[in-house]
Parts: structure tokens; C-alpha cells; sequence
């Protein structure tokens, strides 16, 4: 078990991959806070941790994470519950504001970076005042998107909320690094959860629908975040800090993906090798893909 006797806080972990992620460091031995502005989806998850047998070692805590007194008594329960604390998924989200910028309104803005960067700031504020003080290291992961990395990967304000998130890691991590507290984020692609899931479709619809959105045949699910967070979470990532980590079968890989912006599928024809020698006066050559 990679994070056995572990104590672990993660927001937004009633539901979608903060529900996995939950499941699953519960599966690798961690005590775990399940903090949400759910409380019916927190009830739900609490049922499944127990009906797999790990019902003593999870509790719930309806939390708003854009409050500061919430996150600060998120961070109290997991120390006066289970005796410590060890890791944060500062994981809580929301799509926020979407549409042209010349039409948000103020208070959609501050409402998307009040969950989806003040929320991580205050987790890593007070996740660190905790850390520090029992002077053992530990563990923030934040959970960013590939929105994030670049324009039109996502809505504006969600991206540049995202892009904040990625910044706020790595300037963390050097102020921290001293302290042994590692800080990363995850940037996720396409994940079929609640979030990315219209209520007008059914699971299967949705998950047809992000299939082939990338170079991997199919999307990513909550469990595929589960293991990546477990990792960072362990000591096999002991030397890992400051890092966005990419989850999103090739998205980013591929770039502007030209090809499609042509019409045609990746590298259009697979069964044909061509090279191309531009303006040098020599011809293309063209041969048959050997398998």
C-alpha cells in the first residue's frame, strides 16, 4: 500500500475523479477528508468507501472552498480526525463563466477564479502552515487543465484561471522546497465526469462523443486521474515538484493538429510512407508502410 497510515484531504471528492481518487487512496491504505459543496454526492461516496469496507478511515465535510474559515477548517478536521495531515488535492471545480469577454460580467468572473484559483490558494496557504509546523514535508497536488497550457484548449476565463493554477504550483514549490513540501498540478484532457457530461446524454453518448478527441482511441476517466494523483501523492515521486503533469492521451502532443484542420485524419494515409523533399528540385518518394 503506497499511502499506508497517509492522511489525505481531497476537495471536490464527492463526485467525478475527485470521487476516484478518493476510492482509490483509500484502496492504498490513506485516511482521507472528502471535502465538497455536495453533500449529497459526499453521503454517496461515503456509502461506496464503506460498502468496500473503509468506512473508519473516511469522513465527510461539506466545504466551499472559495471561503477561507471552510478550507481552514477543512485542514483542522483532517488533523483532529486522523492525528495529521500528509497530502492536499486541492481538486474542487467548476466550468465557471463562458462566452465572449466582451460579455462576462464581473461577478462570473470572480465566481470562476474564486472556486478555481483562490480555492487552491487557500488550500496551499493552510496545507502548508500545517506542514510546516509538524515539520515532516508533505504532499499539495492542484489540479489544473490543459486549458491551461495554451489558448483554445478551453473557455477564456476557465483557461486563464487554469494557467494561474500551473503558475501558483511552481512559484509554491521554490517557496516550499525547503520545507520537503512537494507542490505539483495535474492538467487534465478529456475526462468523462459530471463536469464534462451534459445531463441531456447518457454516459455512454458522452464518452462516444470524446472518444477520438486525441491520439489515444479513447477518453479518460476518473481512474486515470486516480492513479496519476496516487503517484504524486507517494514516495515514488520524491524528486517531483513543480511539475504539470499532462493527462489527456496526446491532445497536447498533437498541437494545432494540422491534419484535421485539413480535413483528413492523423497523417492521413498510414499504409504510405512519403518523403517529402520540398523545393529542391527532387522528386517525393513514396513507398508502402512496412509492418
Amino acid at each position: 500500500m503506497r499511502l499506508k497510515d497517509k492522511v489525505a484531504i481531497v476537495t471536490g471528492g464527492a463526485g467525478g475523479m475527485g470521487r476516484d481518487t478518493v476510492l482509490r487512496m483509500l484502496e492504498e491504505g490513506a485516511h482521507v477528508v472528502v471535502a465538497d459543496f455536495n453533500a449529497e454526492q459526499g453521503e454517496q461516496t461515503l456509502a461506496l468507501a464503506s460498502a468496500a469496507g473503509w468506512g473508519d478511515n473516511v469522513c465527510f465535510l461539506k466545504v466551499d472552498v472559495a471561503s477561507e474559515s471552510d478550507v481552514k477548517s477543512m485542514i483542522e478536521c483532517a488533523c483532529d480526525r486522523f492525528g495529521q495531515l500528509d497530502i492536499v488535492f486541492n481538486n474542487a471545480g467548476v466550468g465557471g463563466v463562458i462566452g465572449p469577454i466582451w460579455d462576462v460580467e464581473e461577478d462570473e468572473w470572480d465566481y470562476t477564479f474564486d472556486v478555481l484559483v483562490k480555492g487552491v490558494f487557500f488550500g496551499i496557504k493552510h496545507a502548508a502552515r500545517i506542514f510546516r509546523r509538524q515539520g515532516e514535508g508533505g504532499v499539495i497536488i492542484n489540479t489544473a487543465s490543459v486549458a491551461g497550457l495554451s489558448g483554445g484548449c478551453g473557455p477564456l476565463a476557465y483557461s486563464a484561471a487554469k494557467a494561474s493554477v500551473i503558475n501558483m504550483t511552481k512559484s509554491a514549490s521554490v517557496q516550499l522546497a525547503d520545507d520537503r513540501v512537494r507542490v505539483n498540478s495535474i492538467c487534465p484532457g478529456f475526462i468523462l465526469t459530471g463536469l464534462t457530461k451534459s445531463p441531456k446524454v447518457s454516459t455512454e453518448q458522452a464518452g462516444a462523443h470524446l472518444d477520438g478527441l486525441q491520439p489515444w482511441p479513447d477518453h479518460g476517466t476518473g481512474n486515470d486521474i486516480a492513479g496519476t494523483v496516487v503517484y504524486l501523492a507517494c514516495d515514488d515521486s520524491r524528486f517531483v515538484t513543480g511539475e504539470a503533469i499532462t493527462i489527456d492521451g496526446g491532445l497536447t502532443a498533437i498541437g494545432p493538429d494540422m491534419w484535421q484542420r485539413f480535413g483528413q485524419p492523423y497523417e492521413a494515409d498510414m499504409t504510405k510512407n512519403r518523403l517529402n523533399r520540398g523545393t529542391t528540385g527532387e522528386q517525393t518518394v513514396v513507398r508502402d508502410v512496412q509492418e
